[in-house]
């Protein structure tokens, strides 16, 4: 696989807002390792504030592997509990932020926030799963695309996963 591709911001407000979304989606993944099995705590602190009420979720994986949506809406039980624990956390654009890890050969997962003004309002899981995040533009004669980042394999190189790519 290739290496991720970042992206320069062209001016300051955009780097910022970046970093802004990054250390909010990195707060939550704290918040959520310190109340593991007890998730309904995350729900009443102040990073709530930072999620949408109408949070648009999307989910690609096997059934039983919901665990963001449980722990975000207290249904995951400390018998069930599951420690995300982020590898690689990218701002790929001023609203968007790409969270990747996994543990061992078994485990895989990528999870896309959108921001917009500080709030998530959009959560895409994608569990055992490779990514490729591409940005498709119109131009004159043709479409074309940039791809803004993939999936990182490292520990998962040999493992055999379906692929998507996930147009924005």
């Amino acid at each position: 696989m290739a290496p991720s591709i970042s992206i320069d911001s062209n001016t300051n407000m955009n780097s910022e807002t970046e970093n802004k979304n990054k250390v909010i989606v990195k707060t939550l993944y704290k918040a959520l390792a310190c109340t593991c099995g007890d998730s309904k705590n995350v729900l009443g602190s102040n990073i709530c504030s930072s999620i949408a009420d109408d949070l648009e979720w999307w989910f690609h994986g096997p059934q039983n592997c919901h665990y963001m949506m449980k722990m975000l809406t207290g249904e995951l039980s400390n018998q069930n509990c599951f420690k995300f624990e982020p590898r690689s956390v990218d701002a790929i654009d001023d609203d968007r932020v790409i969270v990747e890890g996994w543990e061992g050969a078994k485990t895989y997962w990528v999870h896309v926030w959108t921001l917009k003004d500080g709030v998530i309002t959009q959560f895409r899981e994608y569990f055992n799963t490779w990514l490729t995040v591409t940005e498709l533009r119109p131009t004159e004669w043709v479409r074309s695309s940039t791809t803004l980042w993939q999936s990182h394999p490292r520990d998962l190189a040999k493992r055999s996963l379906p692929g998507l790519m996930l147009a924005i």
